[in-house]
Protein backbone atom coordinates (compact mmCIF):
# COMPACT_ATOMS: atom_id res chain seq x y z
CA UNK A 1 0.00 0.00 0.00
CA UNK A 2 1.16 3.32 -0.67
CA UNK A 3 1.98 6.49 1.48
CA UNK A 4 -0.87 7.77 2.91
CA UNK A 5 -0.43 11.52 1.77
CA UNK A 6 -0.37 9.73 -2.51
CA UNK A 7 -3.76 7.79 -1.89
CA UNK A 8 -6.76 8.63 -3.45
CA UNK A 9 -9.28 9.97 -0.96
CA UNK A 10 -12.61 8.69 -0.94
CA UNK A 11 -15.33 10.77 -3.33
CA UNK A 12 -17.82 12.32 -1.66
CA UNK A 13 -21.43 11.71 -3.08
CA UNK A 14 -24.81 13.14 -1.99
CA UNK A 15 -27.90 11.33 -2.24
CA UNK A 16 -29.50 13.69 -4.26
CA UNK A 17 -27.33 13.36 -7.57
CA UNK A 18 -28.83 9.67 -7.77
CA UNK A 19 -32.77 10.91 -7.67
CA UNK A 20 -33.01 9.41 -11.93
CA UNK A 21 -33.80 6.35 -10.03
CA UNK A 22 -34.08 5.50 -13.53
CA UNK A 23 -30.54 5.68 -14.68
CA UNK A 24 -29.77 3.35 -11.59
CA UNK A 25 -32.42 0.45 -13.12
CA UNK A 26 -30.38 0.76 -16.45
CA UNK A 27 -27.41 0.57 -15.50
CA UNK A 28 -27.92 -2.30 -13.16
CA UNK A 29 -29.64 -3.99 -16.17
CA UNK A 30 -27.03 -3.21 -18.30
CA UNK A 31 -24.48 -5.03 -15.76
CA UNK A 32 -26.49 -7.97 -15.26
CA UNK A 33 -26.56 -7.51 -11.35
CA UNK A 34 -28.39 -8.64 -8.78
CA UNK A 35 -29.27 -6.27 -5.23
CA UNK A 36 -30.03 -7.26 -2.15
CA UNK A 37 -31.45 -4.59 0.71
CA UNK A 38 -30.73 -6.34 4.13
CA UNK A 39 -32.06 -4.95 7.22
CA UNK A 40 -30.47 -6.71 10.77
CA UNK A 41 -32.77 -6.53 13.61
CA UNK A 42 -33.17 -7.10 16.94
CA UNK A 43 -36.58 -6.02 18.78
CA UNK A 44 -37.22 -3.52 16.39
CA UNK A 45 -41.10 -3.38 16.40
CA UNK A 46 -41.60 0.95 16.64
CA UNK A 47 -39.83 1.34 13.73
CA UNK A 48 -39.44 -1.69 11.08
CA UNK A 49 -42.64 -2.18 9.87
CA UNK A 50 -42.42 1.79 8.49
CA UNK A 51 -38.44 0.86 7.13
CA UNK A 52 -39.70 -1.93 5.33
CA UNK A 53 -42.80 0.28 3.70
CA UNK A 54 -40.70 3.60 2.63
CA UNK A 55 -38.46 1.29 1.08
CA UNK A 56 -40.52 -1.51 -0.83
CA UNK A 57 -41.52 -0.07 -4.35
CA UNK A 58 -37.97 -0.09 -4.69
CA UNK A 59 -38.30 -4.19 -4.94
CA UNK A 60 -42.18 -4.06 -6.12
CA UNK A 61 -42.90 -1.14 -8.41
CA UNK A 62 -39.01 0.55 -9.43
CA UNK A 63 -36.81 -2.85 -9.49
CA UNK A 64 -33.81 -1.44 -8.08
CA UNK A 65 -33.29 -4.31 -5.82
CA UNK A 66 -34.45 -7.64 -5.82
CA UNK A 67 -34.58 -8.89 -1.94
CA UNK A 68 -35.56 -6.91 0.65
CA UNK A 69 -34.40 -8.49 3.65
CA UNK A 70 -34.66 -8.60 7.18
CA UNK A 71 -32.32 -11.16 9.42
CA UNK A 72 -33.39 -10.86 12.69
CA UNK A 73 -31.63 -12.02 16.18
CA UNK A 74 -34.41 -13.37 17.35
CA UNK A 75 -36.67 -10.27 18.75
CA UNK A 76 -38.99 -11.06 21.63
CA UNK A 77 -41.25 -8.49 20.02
CA UNK A 78 -43.92 -8.00 16.85
CA UNK A 79 -40.79 -7.62 14.84
CA UNK A 80 -40.63 -10.43 12.54
CA UNK A 81 -44.51 -10.29 12.02
CA UNK A 82 -44.51 -6.16 11.11
CA UNK A 83 -41.55 -6.87 8.91
CA UNK A 84 -43.21 -9.47 7.33
CA UNK A 85 -46.56 -7.87 6.92
CA UNK A 86 -44.78 -4.79 5.64
CA UNK A 87 -43.41 -7.59 2.44
CA UNK A 88 -39.95 -8.24 4.08
CA UNK A 89 -38.11 -11.46 3.51
CA UNK A 90 -37.78 -12.34 7.15
CA UNK A 91 -34.82 -14.85 7.89
CA UNK A 92 -33.93 -16.26 11.49
CA UNK A 93 -30.11 -15.49 11.79
CA UNK A 94 -29.85 -18.81 14.05
CA UNK A 95 -31.77 -20.91 11.24
CA UNK A 96 -29.17 -20.13 8.83
CA UNK A 97 -25.68 -22.41 8.87
CA UNK A 98 -27.11 -23.78 12.42
CA UNK A 99 -24.66 -26.82 11.90
CA UNK A 100 -21.88 -23.76 12.54
CA UNK A 101 -23.63 -23.17 16.07
CA UNK A 102 -24.96 -19.89 17.62
CA UNK A 103 -23.48 -16.76 17.87
CA UNK A 104 -26.02 -13.65 18.48
CA UNK A 105 -25.32 -9.86 16.85
CA UNK A 106 -25.40 -7.19 14.14
CA UNK A 107 -22.09 -8.56 13.02
CA UNK A 108 -23.54 -12.45 12.64
CA UNK A 109 -26.66 -11.33 10.64
CA UNK A 110 -24.69 -9.24 8.06
CA UNK A 111 -22.30 -12.66 7.57
CA UNK A 112 -25.32 -14.56 7.12
CA UNK A 113 -26.87 -12.18 4.64
CA UNK A 114 -24.28 -13.14 2.28
CA UNK A 115 -25.28 -17.02 2.45
CA UNK A 116 -28.88 -16.46 2.49
CA UNK A 117 -29.23 -14.00 -0.32
CA UNK A 118 -28.52 -13.40 -3.89
CA UNK A 119 -26.49 -10.20 -4.21
CA UNK A 120 -23.59 -8.40 -6.36
CA UNK A 121 -24.95 -5.55 -4.34
CA UNK A 122 -25.76 -5.12 -1.09
CA UNK A 123 -26.69 -2.48 0.85
CA UNK A 124 -27.32 -2.81 4.58
CA UNK A 125 -29.91 -0.52 6.64
CA UNK A 126 -30.43 -0.01 10.57
CA UNK A 127 -34.01 -1.65 10.91
CA UNK A 128 -34.73 1.11 14.44
CA UNK A 129 -34.57 4.28 11.95
CA UNK A 130 -37.14 6.97 11.99
CA UNK A 131 -36.36 9.38 9.01
CA UNK A 132 -35.85 6.58 6.59
CA UNK A 133 -36.58 7.81 2.65
CA UNK A 134 -35.60 5.74 -0.62
CA UNK A 135 -32.60 8.16 -0.90
CA UNK A 136 -30.86 6.26 1.60
CA UNK A 137 -30.47 3.02 -0.81
CA UNK A 138 -30.05 4.78 -4.13
CA UNK A 139 -27.67 7.14 -2.59
CA UNK A 140 -25.38 4.18 -1.52
CA UNK A 141 -25.96 2.29 -4.64
CA UNK A 142 -25.53 5.23 -7.02
CA UNK A 143 -21.63 5.39 -7.08
CA UNK A 144 -21.50 1.32 -7.13
CA UNK A 145 -23.41 1.42 -10.01
CA UNK A 146 -21.58 3.86 -12.04
CA UNK A 147 -17.87 3.49 -11.24
CA UNK A 148 -16.51 -0.04 -10.97
CA UNK A 149 -13.45 1.39 -9.34
CA UNK A 150 -15.61 1.90 -5.87
CA UNK A 151 -16.61 -1.23 -3.79
CA UNK A 152 -17.65 0.13 -0.88
CA UNK A 153 -19.54 3.08 -0.13
CA UNK A 154 -20.23 4.46 3.39
CA UNK A 155 -23.53 6.22 4.33
CA UNK A 156 -22.80 10.26 6.20
CA UNK A 157 -25.25 12.27 7.80
CA UNK A 158 -26.01 14.72 10.47
CA UNK A 159 -27.83 13.50 13.82
CA UNK A 160 -30.39 16.00 15.39
CA UNK A 161 -30.21 14.99 18.93
CA UNK A 162 -33.74 15.26 21.53
CA UNK A 163 -36.10 17.61 20.07
CA UNK A 164 -33.99 18.68 17.12
CA UNK A 165 -34.52 14.63 16.16
CA UNK A 166 -38.48 15.26 16.22
CA UNK A 167 -38.71 18.00 14.59
CA UNK A 168 -35.76 17.60 11.95
CA UNK A 169 -34.43 21.05 12.40
CA UNK A 170 -30.47 21.89 12.38
CA UNK A 171 -29.73 21.19 15.75
CA UNK A 172 -27.22 18.17 15.24
CA UNK A 173 -24.43 16.37 16.48
CA UNK A 174 -22.38 15.50 13.53
CA UNK A 175 -21.24 11.82 14.88
CA UNK A 176 -22.29 9.41 17.96
CA UNK A 177 -21.41 9.04 21.29
CA UNK A 178 -19.13 6.16 20.61
CA UNK A 179 -17.59 7.87 17.24
CA UNK A 180 -16.75 11.13 18.98
CA UNK A 181 -15.12 9.53 22.50
CA UNK A 182 -13.72 6.29 21.46
CA UNK A 183 -13.22 5.71 17.55
CA UNK A 184 -12.54 9.08 16.07
CA UNK A 185 -9.35 9.08 18.75
CA UNK A 186 -8.34 6.13 18.03
CA UNK A 187 -8.14 6.25 14.32
CA UNK A 188 -6.24 9.47 14.90
CA UNK A 189 -3.62 7.51 17.23
CA UNK A 190 -3.20 4.54 14.89
CA UNK A 191 -4.86 4.93 11.64
CA UNK A 192 -5.00 8.31 10.53
CA UNK A 193 -5.55 7.78 6.97
CA UNK A 194 -9.12 6.91 8.31
CA UNK A 195 -10.03 9.61 9.74
CA UNK A 196 -11.35 10.83 6.09
CA UNK A 197 -14.40 8.91 7.01
CA UNK A 198 -17.33 11.02 8.47
CA UNK A 199 -19.33 8.17 10.15
CA UNK A 200 -16.75 5.30 10.24
CA UNK A 201 -19.67 3.59 12.26
CA UNK A 202 -22.52 4.12 10.42
CA UNK A 203 -24.84 1.21 9.79
CA UNK A 204 -25.88 2.26 6.38
CA UNK A 205 -23.39 1.21 3.38
CA UNK A 206 -23.60 -0.80 0.29
CA UNK A 207 -20.67 -3.38 -1.04
CA UNK A 208 -19.96 -5.27 -3.86
CA UNK A 209 -20.55 -9.34 -2.75
CA UNK A 210 -16.99 -9.93 -3.96
CA UNK A 211 -15.22 -7.87 -0.94
CA UNK A 212 -17.62 -8.93 1.85
CA UNK A 213 -16.92 -12.50 1.14
CA UNK A 214 -13.30 -11.91 1.46
CA UNK A 215 -13.65 -10.35 5.17
CA UNK A 216 -13.73 -12.22 8.26
CA UNK A 217 -17.30 -9.96 10.56
CA UNK A 218 -17.40 -9.39 14.09
CA UNK A 219 -20.50 -10.77 15.21
CA UNK A 220 -20.91 -7.88 17.18
CA UNK A 221 -20.89 -3.90 16.92
CA UNK A 222 -17.19 -4.43 15.84
CA UNK A 223 -18.10 -5.03 12.00
CA UNK A 224 -18.63 -1.96 10.36
CA UNK A 225 -15.14 -0.75 12.37
CA UNK A 226 -13.74 -3.99 10.94
CA UNK A 227 -14.60 -3.49 7.21
CA UNK A 228 -12.92 -0.38 7.43
CA UNK A 229 -9.63 -1.47 8.41
CA UNK A 230 -9.74 -4.40 6.82
CA UNK A 231 -9.96 -3.54 3.61
CA UNK A 232 -8.21 0.11 4.18
CA UNK A 233 -4.96 -1.99 4.42
CA UNK A 234 -5.31 -4.63 1.98
CA UNK A 235 -6.58 -2.58 -1.03
CA UNK A 236 -6.16 1.41 0.29
CA UNK A 237 -8.38 3.93 -0.11
CA UNK A 238 -9.21 3.54 -3.41
CA UNK A 239 -12.15 1.20 -3.81
CA UNK A 240 -14.47 3.30 -1.10
CA UNK A 241 -16.43 6.21 -1.73
CA UNK A 242 -18.85 7.97 0.63
CA UNK A 243 -22.56 9.28 0.82
CA UNK A 244 -24.23 12.64 2.49
CA UNK A 245 -27.51 10.59 3.06
CA UNK A 246 -29.26 13.75 4.71
CA UNK A 247 -29.85 13.60 8.11
CA UNK A 248 -30.33 10.36 10.16
CA UNK A 249 -32.86 9.96 13.35
CA UNK A 250 -33.01 6.79 15.49
CA UNK A 251 -33.59 5.11 18.71
CA UNK A 252 -30.09 6.34 21.30
CA UNK A 253 -28.39 3.69 22.95
CA UNK A 254 -27.93 3.88 26.74
CA UNK A 255 -24.81 4.45 28.04
CA UNK A 256 -24.27 0.99 29.55
CA UNK A 257 -25.15 -0.14 25.88
CA UNK A 258 -22.64 1.67 24.27
CA UNK A 259 -20.01 0.66 27.09
CA UNK A 260 -20.62 -2.63 25.68
CA UNK A 261 -20.05 -2.27 21.84
CA UNK A 262 -17.00 -0.04 22.93
CA UNK A 263 -15.56 -2.91 24.53
CA UNK A 264 -16.51 -5.08 21.10
CA UNK A 265 -15.32 -2.46 18.86
CA UNK A 266 -11.92 -2.50 21.19
CA UNK A 267 -11.40 -6.37 21.02
CA UNK A 268 -11.98 -5.95 17.13
CA UNK A 269 -8.97 -3.12 16.82
CA UNK A 270 -6.62 -4.62 19.39
CA UNK A 271 -6.78 -8.14 17.22
CA UNK A 272 -5.62 -6.45 14.44
CA UNK A 273 -3.15 -4.12 15.86
CA UNK A 274 -1.47 -7.31 17.32
CA UNK A 275 -2.02 -9.25 13.67
CA UNK A 276 0.11 -5.93 12.38
CA UNK A 277 3.08 -6.56 15.15
CA UNK A 278 1.93 -3.00 16.53
CA UNK A 279 0.59 -4.38 19.90
CA UNK A 280 2.59 -7.01 21.95
CA UNK A 281 0.11 -7.21 24.71
CA UNK A 282 -3.32 -9.14 24.67
CA UNK A 283 -4.79 -10.85 27.79
CA UNK A 284 -4.66 -14.66 28.07
CA UNK A 285 -8.16 -14.40 29.02
CA UNK A 286 -10.51 -12.02 28.08
CA UNK A 287 -12.21 -10.59 31.36
CA UNK A 288 -15.47 -9.51 32.02
CA UNK A 289 -16.93 -6.32 31.36
CA UNK A 290 -17.56 -4.67 34.83
CA UNK A 291 -20.60 -2.27 35.30
CA UNK A 292 -22.57 -0.81 37.66
CA UNK A 293 -26.18 0.40 38.29
CA UNK A 294 -27.76 1.98 40.77
CA UNK A 295 -30.90 -0.15 42.00
CA UNK A 296 -32.44 0.67 45.45
CA UNK A 297 -30.45 2.96 47.39
CA UNK A 298 -26.81 0.74 46.11
CA UNK A 299 -24.87 0.63 42.96
CA UNK A 300 -25.23 -3.17 41.89
CA UNK A 301 -21.86 -4.69 40.02
CA UNK A 302 -23.22 -6.63 36.88
CA UNK A 303 -20.22 -8.54 35.37
CA UNK A 304 -20.62 -9.30 31.21
CA UNK A 305 -18.76 -11.78 28.92
CA UNK A 306 -18.84 -10.37 25.86
CA UNK A 307 -16.35 -11.56 23.77
CA UNK A 308 -15.89 -10.32 20.06
CA UNK A 309 -15.96 -13.51 18.31
CA UNK A 310 -15.20 -13.25 14.32
CA UNK A 311 -17.07 -15.51 11.45
CA UNK A 312 -14.30 -16.10 9.07
CA UNK A 313 -14.86 -15.23 4.76
CA UNK A 314 -17.45 -16.51 4.02
CA UNK A 315 -15.70 -17.90 1.03
CA UNK A 316 -13.59 -20.08 2.65
CA UNK A 317 -17.24 -22.21 3.75
CA UNK A 318 -17.82 -24.97 1.34
CA UNK A 319 -21.45 -24.76 2.01
CA UNK A 320 -21.17 -21.03 0.41
CA UNK A 321 -19.08 -22.17 -2.41
CA UNK A 322 -21.79 -25.25 -3.29
CA UNK A 323 -24.31 -22.68 -2.88
CA UNK A 324 -23.00 -20.20 -5.10
CA UNK A 325 -21.92 -22.96 -7.80
CA UNK A 326 -18.33 -21.78 -7.32
CA UNK A 327 -15.68 -24.52 -6.92
CA UNK A 328 -12.38 -22.19 -7.38
CA UNK A 329 -9.98 -22.77 -4.85
CA UNK A 330 -10.86 -19.49 -1.98
CA UNK A 331 -8.69 -16.73 -2.73
CA UNK A 332 -6.12 -15.71 0.31
CA UNK A 333 -8.07 -14.22 3.28
CA UNK A 334 -8.01 -10.77 3.67
CA UNK A 335 -7.15 -11.02 7.65
CA UNK A 336 -4.63 -14.01 8.85
CA UNK A 337 -5.71 -15.77 11.88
Amino acid sequence: MGSISKQRQPPLFHYQQFAQVATLVEQKRQQGLCISLCIPTLNEAKTIGQVVTRLIDLRDKIGLVDEIAVIDSGSTDQTQTLATAAGADVYLASAILPELGPQVGKGENLWKALYQLQGDLFVFVDGDLSNLHPGFVTGLLGPLLGDQRIGYVKGFYTRPQGIAAQQETQSCEQGGRLTEILVRPLLALHYPHLSTFIQPLGGEYAARRSLLEQLTFPVGYGVELAHLLDLSTHHGLSLFAQTDLGSRCHRLRSNGQLGQAAYGILQVLYRRLKQEGTLEWQPEQLAPLVQYAYQNGSHVKHELFLPENERPPMIELSQYRQRRGEQATPQRQLVEN
